[in-house]
């Protein structure tokens, strides 16, 4: 009895290590990646059709205005200064939107630290974890929200930059291209062991 008490111990130690280990390279990874981009997040007012599709036309006027303000050549630092200088030029247009469309919502816009799952996109994909971001918040901010990108500009339609533009202008490094993009070896199970991680870290925090 002893013995098989030994041999369990020892397993979940083990366990235990291996996912301590496994844990501290993924949060690495999913960090530096944090630290090459600034997210996008827009927060519908409401989950009605009609607020959804407001939710898309504020995104697509506010990552035009965004795209408009980055010096040529930015840096990440330079573009969430440009930023972080015209929040209230970037929630205005999305304020013009919401007029057009003849609804009278508030439209606020802030730099913060969030928390995003999980993403696969057309030709990429991002990692669970915690990230500067644009947020929009249209009206009461209670429909379903949209994540991307703001900087780089990999969201933006057909004048987006592709990852592989992002890459030859130097912000990504070569396996931070091929983990967005899938060329690095199984990246889905790595980008959900990240947002696994994630949800056990805040469990034992909260």
């Amino acid at each position: 009895m002893d013995r098989k008490l030994k041999r369990w111990e020892l397993a979940l130690m083990f366990g235990i290590l291996v996912a301590v280990v496994a844990g501290s390279w993924l949060t690495r990874e999913q960090q530096e990646l944090a630290d090459s981009v600034i997210r996008f997040h827009v927060i519908a007012n409401s989950d009605t059709e009609e607020d959804q599709a407001l939710k898309l036309a504020v995104r697509d006027r506010v990552l035009e205005e965004a795209e408009g303000l980055y010096p040529e050549g930015a840096t990440l630092e330079q573009a969430q200064a440009a930023l972080e200088g015209h929040l209230n030029t970037l929630a205005a247009a999305g304020r013009a939107v919401v007029e057009e469309q003849g609804y009278d919502y508030p439209v606020s816009a802030r730099l913060e630290d969030c928390w995003f799952p999980t993403k696969e996109y057309e030709d990429f994909a991002l990692p669970a974890g915690n990230y500067t971001a644009l947020r929009v918040t249209i009206g009461e901010g209670k429909g379903q929200n949209w994540w991307c990108v703001a900087f780089p500009p990999l969201c933006l339609g057909a004048a987006s930059e592709t990852v592989d533009q992002a890459l030859e202008a130097g912000y990504f490094t070569p396996d931070q291209g091929a983990l967005v993009t899938g060329d690095g070896e199984q990246y889905v199970l790595k980008f959900k062991a990240m947002e696994l991680l994630g949800e056990v870290q805040g469990f034992f925090k909260s």
